[in-house]
């Protein structure tokens, strides 16, 4: 099984808070970490996590952020192939309060690998699954060659421009920056996932609609940070293994919920 995901980064601080402050507080966190995250990095995680390998095409800062993060999802032992750009490593400071929510601000520029960028793009026709989490269309054409793509509406701009069929677009329902309405790809996705969080969700195939589960939680004290991406990573890898939806939908639940029940971005994803 190869895997591989198109995407992006934010090198993410964490803090933990008993809730999110009003205008004008002051409140004290009880802890605070920083690691490379977002949903490119989170997905190449996973992957590598259930796949035993991933690769990871992405563009990042020129600074120290962005070669640590460099050096950080390496030692992981995610196969990273990535540029640097000359502007600062983008960044994001996200509170988690005692629900496990997480609220997110995010500082910088997005950057995502472009089909010009001296990448091994070429290689991707070799792979069984890419997750497509951000890229301009030719990336997102050159992720195509691989047997099964999977995106997410947040690159939405780049999945027009590209006009080639998803075999799956993957969002979430209550997240404005995922929403898709028919007509917005040409041509249209084949399947078209939306996830409710514990209500589970619901997928469009062949003109009809269809709900799956939620996972149960295996744990509890987590943060809900990476839980869609870690979702849409085990769909993607339950798809190029050749499961069928649903089946890959129950296991890309267990991901979703095993990252809910974890710290941060990474510590609680499932392992194969």
């Amino acid at each position: 099984m190869r895997a591989a995901v198109v995407g992006h980064v934010e090198w993410v601080e964490f803090v933990r808070v008993g809730r999110l402050p009003v205008q004008g507080e002051i409140i004290h966190a009880s802890e605070t970490w920083t690691e490379p995250a977002g949903g490119g990095a989170v997905a190449a995680m996973q992957l590598r996590k259930l796949a035993g390998e991933s690769t990871f095409y992405t563009a990042l800062g020129d600074d120290e952020l962005g070669r640590r993060a460099a050096r950080e999802l390496r030692a992981a032992g995610v196969r990273l192939h990535a540029v640097f750009r000359a502007e600062p490593q983008r960044r994001a400071l996200t509170f988690l309060d005692a629900d496990g929510e997480r609220t997110i601000t995010v500082i910088g520029d997005r950057m995502v690998p472009r089909r010009g960028d001296p990448l091994p793009w070429d290689e991707l026709a070799h792979y069984d699954a890419v997750y497509v989490t951000g890229g301009d269309a030719g990336a997102v054409s050159a992720a195509r060659d691989a047997d099964v793509l999977v995106a997410t509406p947040r690159a939405l701009e780049a999945l027009a421009d590209a006009g080639i069929e998803l075999d799956v677009l993957v969002g979430s329902a209550t997240d404005a920056n995922e929403r898709y309405r028919p007509g917005d790809l040409v041509p249209p996705p084949r399947v078209v996932v939306q996830t409710a969080g514990a209500e589970g969700g619901t997928y469009q195939l062949d003109g009809r609609k269809h709900s799956f589960d939620a996972a149960p939680l295996p744990g509890t004290g987590g943060d809900a940070y990476g839980a869609g991406d870690s979702f849409a990573a085990g769909l993607t890898y339950g798809l190029g293994t050749g499961l069928s939806i649903d089946e890959a939908l129950a296991l890309a639940a267990r991901c979703g919920a095993a990252a809910r029940s974890g710290r941060g971005a990474f510590a609680g994803q499932l392992t194969k």
